[in-house]
């Protein structure tokens, strides 16, 4: 018995337009086309039509339409992702064309980690107000992995974080190294000494910020190196290095901070003194963060390279 063959074609006199795909991919991402028009600035109707016309195009059904919702269809879950991806690709291609004509112009979405953002971003915005006049910072403090989430989907152009990250597509322009200190009260007997042994941390009552932060894996990192076992006592009650040192100056125990935040956190509070470790103290690197091969590279390494040269005054070691 013969098989009817059924085949579906796209209408070829037809090509997508970017306004369509936006529309789409706006709709898939909030499965909700008035939250979708309103994203995108575009009238809900026209969102609408922008959708159908698309479908058209393509010969495929993108949407499940009900009075309740919208759901993507199985073409819709596949084109989706096409959908984001040529969006994305035009608009590195537009990042490109504007940076050849005037670089150090435009927008700069930069994205900092909390545990840099406080102590860095005065010297990055300095820098930025003297030697880039014309370029728009706009500046996202979100965790690592939400920061790298934003940079490989477009959102972010750069990001100011500690590495390594052993992340595929990313590539890193190190800026400095920077000591961990030890944070403790007044009376603690390790307070003020210089010559603290790593060995010191297996069983101090730590604090650590709450999971996510990177500085708290770091921490975690330091302490295991120096034998500190997983059953030791670890507490972890702040969300930002502000609350945790204020909990230390309560006795609550003691933390590690990285050496630009010292200044700022403890230089305050006569309640608190900081140890150094004996060399080679714990560490940590930070870098600048981008996309490999983005069209902007050239002006991300230039800007690294003016970066560490206005961080030199500041308790790291520019590399």
């Amino acid at each position: 018995m013969a098989v009817a063959k059924v085949t579906h074609t796209v209408n070829r006199g037809k090509q997508p337009s970017l306004s369509q795909l936006r529309a789409f991919a706006a709709v898939a991402e909030h499965l909700h086309f008035r939250d979708a028009a309103a994203a995108i600035g575009m009238s809900q109707p026209a969102l609408s039509g922008a959708v159908s016309a698309l479908e058209e195009a393509l010969g495929v059904q993108l949407l499940e339409r009900t009075t309740r919702k919208v759901l993507l269809s199985p073409a819709g879950e596949r084109l989706a992702v096409r959908a984001k991806s040529v969006l994305h690709a035009v608009g590195e291609l537009m990042e490109e064309a504007a940076a050849v004509q005037a670089p150090f112009t435009g927008v700069l979405r930069l994205g900092v980690i909390p545990t840099v953002a406080p102590y860095l971003l005065p010297s990055v915005l300095r820098l930025v107000h003297e030697r880039y006049p014309e370029l728009d910072l706009q500046v996202h403090e979100e965790q690592t992995s939400s920061l790298l989430e934003g940079l490989g989907g477009g959102r972010l152009d750069l990001l100011l974080l500690a590495v390594p990250l052993g992340v595929p597509g990313v590539t890193e322009l190190p800026l400095f190294d920077e000591d961990f200190v030890l944070v403790t009260a007044q009376e603690h007997w390790l307070g003020g000494r210089q010559d603290i042994p790593r060995e010191a941390l297996k069983e101090l009552p730590l604090l650590l910020l709450d999971e996510g932060h990177c500085l708290r894996d770091q921490a975690l990192d330091i302490c295991r190196e120096a034998g500190r076992t997983e059953g030791a006592p670890v507490t972890t009650t702040a969300a930002g290095l502000s609350t945790l040192v204020q909990l230390v100056a309560g006795g609550l125990g003691v933390t590690l901070l990285p050496r630009t935040a010292v200044q700022v956190e403890t230089g305050r509070n006569p309640a608190l003194v900081t140890g150094d470790f004996a060399a080679p103290a714990p560490s940590r690197r930070i870098a600048l963060v981008m996309r490999s091969g983005a069209a902007r590279q050239e002006e991300f390494e230039e800007f690294a390279q003016a970066l560490r040269g206005v961080l030199r005054g500041l308790p790291v070691r520019v590399v």
